[in-house]
């Protein structure tokens, strides 16, 4: 079950008077209840490409611990724009048009970044500060958590 799905299901309890929901999917379950209980997802292990990370991870403390961390801080040296709620990211307006900011891309404060919509409502996001498009960090579709990085400006 994808998070979509889970989350188009807290919508229907939300707005109806269900007080609790369970679904059953193959090996994964989900409940959802009203109650301030906590939403459980229980799935069996699962097999996916997570188990080759490690091993890329790995090789750096052989190769130089100290080496691998450094990269890291150099892609964040630019000013981050975080999301200022839970939602889907939309990198443009609509699926056929451009995007509202590309790497590269010199704008300034005001300009529409991207969208996110949060129940329902698109609500754009706009820049906080000019500058240069160092990196795009979500891509278009994907589910962004509040306080997450979604652009690096330099």
């Amino acid at each position: 079950m994808d998070i979509r799905s889970i989350r188009k299901l807290i919508e229907i309890v939300e707005e109806s008077n269900i007080a609790e929901i369970e679904i059953k999917e193959g090996e994964h379950t989900v409940r959802i209840s009203r109650n301030k209980e906590p939403i459980i997802m229980q799935s069996a292990p699962m097999q996916q490409h997570h188990m080759q990370q490690p091993p890329m991870q790995a090789p750096t403390p052989a190769a130089g611990a100290e080496a691998a961390p450094a990269p890291a801080p150099a892609a964040e040296t630019g000013q981050k724009i975080t999301s200022p709620m839970v939602g889907t990211f939309y990198a443009a307006p609509s699926p056929d048009a451009p995007d509202f900011a590309k790497v590269g891309q010199k704008i300034n404060v005001g300009d529409t970044l991207c969208i996110i919509e949060a129940m329902k409502i698109m609500n754009p996001i706009e820049a906080e500060v000019s500058g240069t498009i160092k990196q795009v960090v979500v891509q278009n579709g994907e589910p962004v958590e509040f306080g997450q990085t979604l652009f690096i400006i330099e």
